[in-house]
């Protein structure tokens, strides 16, 4: 299956490489065949040149040795040169490749692979399958040429000896198929092991903080340390066996040498043959061994490039949950309408549904909250708008259409969408606001700012507009993290704004002046709410209440407090009588 699986993403990604594969082939050959001239050369110096005393003859064919030598250089300089130029277009390929794909997955298939194996598989996986590559054209080539012509050229010095090629080369492709056939599912247990040290280590980084709240130090490094043991001991068990291929082939190498100088010396003292002969033939017998050893080099990276070539494939045979329109709507008539008819949402193989049932419109100029408990379904139902993940019941509409037939660019440049986890981009304040809008100007960015109250720790900021922001925003507050992300919706000017729970980390004071600040901004756009705070949403045009995947309520404030039990829990978990009034 492996094999394959490597074979299949080979060719797939090889195929714009043919001229330099095919000029691999050619310089490989000619290099081959200008080699196997070089023992019968140095024969004929030692039975015609050295045993007749004529030097004239041996500087002859010398000069003849040197030629052949420089050819053979040239060819090996001139193939490993558009070897490595084809392995590394070819890992740029499959990377970018991979990179494709895993952009086009939905929520769903990213949760299924996890972050830690994709980047496993983009990064280590294609390596390994690349240094396939590299010494498939450095040496696959002259290893089959080399082994059947150097047959040839020994049988032609002398059959009397070719038994010992009989013994000799199946002996030694044996030894090594056996080790190799251990090694395939070692290699494979290995790169599980990568991604399991992986998924620790990206695990520590991300939840450092909360590592160290808990006092978990000591129970994070031995976690850490348990998944790298078992990587060493994976490693360990296969570095062992590649130990063995290198002994058991000189071993072999140097039985076969003295095989041939023992029979050769009785066949040189019968005078069944001649010392030229005996040394060609012994050149070309460890030249047979030799192709057999390089085969053992590619040997050694096929089980493991074969079941990297597998978690490969198996990302790019991965279709997204959520597919492009084979006819896409490229048009939308910019009403600010968002409607959901019916709307479900049900995970693969699950047996009650996330969402059942939702109906809900918002329209432009209106706020439309939604609030619920947790794990209502709040997160998921704003994941629906812009095809984060699909529907699997009913209808979502975008100004009258379906979202499942618009394309989906035109979907997302509609849409500005503030997620629960503000996420910032290694970069500056200015390259994390213009994400959704690249041209746009530094007033506007300033503008943006302002009503996300983003503007005064920004001026304080170093460079201000050019502040360096560290990846994932590491090096900025929470809220000052979620005020730039809401920044950043707002310079793009979209028709729908979706803030989910984007209000969470402002205090209350820094809360209701951004929402004062925002409200003349959005007037003309839809604006759907996720909060968890009463105070949030109280003035929203409508509320609705979600509860276990359901709609329990929907109205005003006023309205809910008068016909919705689960509001009526909510708000007073939160709000004095007072307040609520």
């Amino acid at each position: 299956m492996g094999d394959h699986l490597l074979s299949r993403l080979l060719r797939t990604h090889l195929r714009p490489y043919r001229r330099e594969l095919t000029a691999v082939l050619v310089l490989q050959l000619i290099g081959t065949v200008a080699s196997l001239y070089l023992p019968s050369l140095n024969a004929d110096i030692i039975d015609f040149g050295i045993a007749r005393g004529d030097t004239g003859y041996i500087m002859s064919t010398g000069g003849w040795m040197l030629t052949v030598t420089l050819v053979q250089v040239l060819c090996s300089v001139g193939a490993v040169y558009f070897g490595s130029r084809t392995a590394m277009g070819f890992g740029r390929d499959v990377r970018a490749a991979v990179f494709h794909r895993v952009g086009g997955f939905s929520a769903r298939e990213v949760s299924t692979f996890g972050p830690p194996s994709l980047i496993t598989r983009t990064t280590n996986d294609v390596q390994q399958v690349q240094l396939l590559v590299v010494m498939f054209c450095t040496m696959a080539v002259t290893a089959p040429i080399m082994c059947v012509a150097g047959v040839i050229m020994a049988l032609r010095e002398d059959v009397g000896l070719s038994w010992l090629l009989l013994v000799c080369v199946p002996v030694l492709a044996a030894c090594i198929g056996l080790i190799v056939i251990r090694m395939v599912p070692q290699f494979r247990l290995m790169q599980t092991r990568i991604d399991d040290v992986n998924r620790v280590l990206r695990e520590q980084l991300s939840g450092i903080r909360v590592v160290r709240a808990f006092v978990r130090e000591p129970a994070e490094v031995a976690r850490f340390a348990d998944a790298n043991t078992r990587l060493t001991d994976t490693a360990l068990r296969v570095g062992r066996l590649q130990a063995l291929i290198f002994p058991t082939v000189m071993l072999i190498l140097n039985a076969s040498s003295i095989a041939v100088l023992w029979f050769g010396a009785h066949r040189v003292d019968a005078g069944e043959m001649q010392i030229g002969a005996l040394t060609a033939f012994l050149n070309y017998l460890l030249q047979i061994l030799m192709s057999v050893m390089m085969a053992t080099f590619i040997s050694m990276l096929i089980p493991r490039a074969a079941v990297c070539a597998e978690r490969i494939n198996e990302v790019l045979d991965t279709e997204s949950s959520v597919t492009p329109p084979a006819t896409p709507v490229r048009e939308l008539p910019g009403h600010a309408e968002l409607e959901l008819r019916g709307v479900e949402f049900r995970y693969p193989g699950a047996v009650d549904p996330v969402l059942r049932d939702i109906s809900l419109r918002a329209t432009g100029g209106q706020t439309t909250a939604i609030i619920g408990s947790t794990g209502a379904g709040k997160s998921t139902l704003l994941s629906l708008v812009p095809r984060l993940i699909d529907v699997t019941g009913g209808q979502l509409l975008v100004d009258g259409v379906d979202v499942r037939e618009v394309d989906p660019d035109l979907l997302r440049e509609r849409i500005g969408l503030v997620p629960q986890q503000a996420y910032l981009f290694s970069g500056t304040v200015a390259s994390n606001l213009r994400y959704g809008k690249p041209d746009a100007t530094d007033d506007e960015l300033w503008e943006a700012l302002t009503v996300a109250q983003a503007k005064e720790f920004v001026e304080a900021m170093p460079g201000g507009l050019d502040a360096p922001i560290a990846q994932g925003g590491t090096n900025v507050s929470g809220g000052q993290r979620q005020r730039l992300s809401i920044a950043r919706a707002l310079v793009r000017r979209p028709e729908i704004y979706l803030f989910d729970d984007a209000f969470s980390a402002l205090d209350l004071a820094t809360d209701a002046a951004l929402r004062a600040a925002l409200r003349p901004q959005v007037r003309d756009a839809a604006v759907v709410i996720v909060a968890q705070r009463v105070s949030t949403i109280i003035d929203a045009d409508q509320i609705i209440v979600l509860d276990n995947g359901s709609v329990v309520g929907a109205g005003t404030h006023r309205e809910l407090l008068d016909t919705c039990p689960t509001y009526v829990e909510i708000v007073e978990s939160q709000l004095t009588p007072e307040q609520a009034a």
